[in-house]
């Protein structure tokens, strides 16, 4: 098993750099440029979610992100210690988001679980969210 762990501030800058770094340790396994870009989508969504809904965009959070390689399957944990969801259900859905009065497109969720073969979220109010995301590459 190979393992990789960061841990970030809730800022912007982060999210390029997390969808990046996590990028190129997929790249061990020798995946196809595609794959390479949903697994950094699929990161991006979660860690955006961090920042905005979880965070609401305070700088002082923290986002952990906690990768590793078994057998060809990726996995990738992105955590955080923020707002928390209340109804993961009802958080799952096409264009639900905590924003109201902001235009988006929801959390995110449904393009996760499009563009990685599983899709996970443990999160409780108060207490933060954790989305945990595989993808077999070889």
């Amino acid at each position: 098993m190979d393992t990789l762990s960061i841990k970030v501030n809730a800022l912007e800058a982060n999210e390029s750099f997390l969808r990046s770094t996590v990028g190129a340790y997929a790249s061990r396994l020798n995946p196809t440029i595609e794959i390479v870009a949903d697994i950094k989508t699929a990161v991006s969504e979660a860690v955006t979610n961090s920042i905005v809904h979880g965070y609401e965009c305070d700088p002082k959070g923290i986002i952990s992100v906690n990768c590793e390689i078994l057998n060809g399957v990726l996995t990738v944990e992105i955590s955080d210690t923020g707002k928390g969801i209340p109804d993961v259900e009802q958080a799952m859905q096409d264009f639900y988001t905590t924003l109201k009065n902001e235009e988006r497109s929801g959390l995110g969720f449904t393009i996760m679980k499009s563009f990685m073969d599983s899709l996970e979220v443990f999160s409780a109010p108060g207490e933060g969210t954790t989305v945990k995301m595989k993808k077999q590459i070889a």
